[in-house]
C-alpha cells in the first residue's frame, strides 16, 4: 500500500506519522514479549527460571515524584534531587521562597 504523502496537508501528514510511531512501538512491544515468552519457556523447559540464568529483576531506579512546580509552566516540575533546574534557580533569585514552589 503506497501512500502519496505529496498530496497531504500538514495536519495529515502529522496524524500518519503519529500512527505509523504508534504502529512501530505497538510492533516493537509484540516482539518483545513474543521473545521474553520464548525465552521463559526455554528456561523452564530446562529447569531453570528467569531470576535463575540472569539474576533478579533489575529494572532501575523508580523516578521520584516530584516535589517543586514552575508556577509559570505547571508542566516543569522538579524532585528536589540532582541539579536545581534553571526555572527554579530563577524563582529564587526573583525572590520567590522554595515553600512557594512546592506542590500542594
Amino acid at each position: 500500500m503506497a501512500i502519496d504523502v505529496e498530496s497531504l496537508d500538514p495536519k495529515q501528514l502529522a496524524e500518519l506519522i503519529a500512527r505509523a510511531n504508534q504502529r512501530q512501538q505497538d510492533m516493537q512491544r509484540q516482539r518483545l514479549s513474543e521473545v521474553r515468552e520464548k525465552l521463559i519457556g526455554i528456561a523452564r523447559k530446562e529447569g531453570f527460571t528467569i531470576e535463575e540464568l540472569f539474576g533478579a529483576a533489575r529494572r532501575g531506579k523508580r523516578p521520584v515524584k516530584p516535589k517543586y512546580r514552575n508556577p509559570n509552566a505547571p508542566f516543569e516540575t522538579w524532585s528536589g534531587r540532582g541539579k536545581q533546574p534553571h526555572w527554579f534557580r530563577a524563582a529564587l533569585q526573583a525572590g520567590r521562597k522554595e515553600k512557594e514552589l512546592l506542590i500542594g
